[in-house]
């Protein structure tokens, strides 16, 4: 399970995350995406920690924290959405209500 972190300052580097959340019990990974086309941050990021327990605690004392300058936004991390694809449609198909010729 993985800890959403938002609402962060574009100074932010993984060790001050990693340094804060530390403080809750032992962090697994952190993860701070960039904007493709900038290499920018993106203004949040992801903390993994060793049990649900340790990010309980956390999330509980983060959320609403203020630090360097912000207001945090700490939850549970929601399940990454399948982007594959587009909108519905017919799967490119052979058409031709029952016509195919072989």
């Amino acid at each position: 399970m993985s800890i959403y972190v938002g609402n962060l300052s574009y100074e932010v580097k993984e060790e001050d995350l990693n340094s804060v959340f530390a403080e809750y019990g032992k962090v697994k990974r952190v993860q701070l995406p960039t904007d493709r086309e900038t290499g920018r941050m993106r203004g949040f990021g992801f903390v993994e920690m060793e049990n649900d327990t340790q990010e309980a605690a956390a999330i509980e004392a983060l959320d609403g924290a203020e630090w360097m300058g912000r207001d945090l936004k700490v939850n549970k991390a929601k399940p990454r959405e399948d982007r594959s694809g587009g909108g519905g449609g017919y799967g490119g198909g052979r058409g031709g209500g029952g016509r195919d010729r072989y």
